[in-house]
C-alpha cells in the first residue's frame, strides 16, 4: 500500500467532513420541515378539537331545546284532543232532541 502525502491525506479528511457537514444540512432541513409540518398538524388538531367542543355544546343546547318543542307538542296535542271531544259533546248535544 502506499502512503499519500500528508496533504492529500488532509484533502482527502476535508472533504469527507464537508460531505458530512452536507449531509448534516440535510438532515437538519428535511427535520426542520417535518417538525414544522408536525406543528401545522398540532395547530390543526387543535382547532378541530375546539370546534369539536363548540359544536358538541351547541348540540346540548339544541337537544334541549328540541326536548321543550317536544314537551310543547304534546301539550298542544292533548288540548286539541280534548278541544274536539269537547266540540263533539256539544255538538252530540245539539243534535239531540229536547
Amino acid at each position: 500500500m502506499e502512503d499519500k502525502p500528508a496533504g492529500e491525506e488532509y484533502v482527502a479528511a476535508a472533504q469527507r467532513v464537508e460531505q458530512a457537514l452536507s449531509g448534516l444540512e440535510s438532515s437538519l432541513r428535511s427535520l426542520n420541515g417535518r417538525v414544522r409540518s408536525l406543528s401545522r398538524i398540532e395547530s390543526d388538531v387543535a382547532k378541530i378539537e375546539t370546534e369539536r367542543a363548540r359544536l358538541a355544546s351547541e348540540l346540548g343546547a339544541v337537544s334541549v331545546r328540541a326536548k321543550k318543542l317536544d314537551k310543547g307538542a304534546s301539550e298542544v296535542s292533548r288540548r286539541l284532543v280534548n278541544a274536539m271531544e269537547e266540540v263533539k259533546s256539544v255538538l252530540e248535544q245539539e243534535e239531540k232532541p229536547s
